[in-house]
């Protein structure tokens, strides 16, 4: 049995923002984010516009990403930013990626 589970990290257009999350539809997450986004504002990642994926993995087992979510969620800034620039050396938004 294959299962799907992500871990992802978006920000804002200025890349000045950086949110962790987990789900097991990535797609569906980043378009959910986004409808907060351009509607009611109502959650972080809609009121500071951060919709904007820059980095993400898979996992098979949801206790593995919930673990991973945790440990990128308590690294400083810094070492997030180092991490993300290995996967992604121009922090592109990778969205239409997904």
């Amino acid at each position: 049995m294959n299962h799907n589970y992500f871990v992802y990290i978006l920000t804002n257009y200025n890349k000045t923002v950086l949110y962790v999350g987990v789900t097991n539809d990535l797609r569906h997450r980043l378009y959910r984010h986004q409808q907060d986004a351009m509607g009611e504002r109502r959650h972080f990642t809609g009121k500071y516009s951060v919709v904007y994926l820059i980095y993400w993995e898979r996992f098979q087992w949801i206790q593995h990403a919930i673990e991973r979510e945790k440990e990128l969620k308590s690294w400083r800034r810094s070492k997030k930013e180092e991490w993300i620039k290995g996967f992604n050396p121009a922090w592109k938004f990778l969205n239409d990626e997904v």
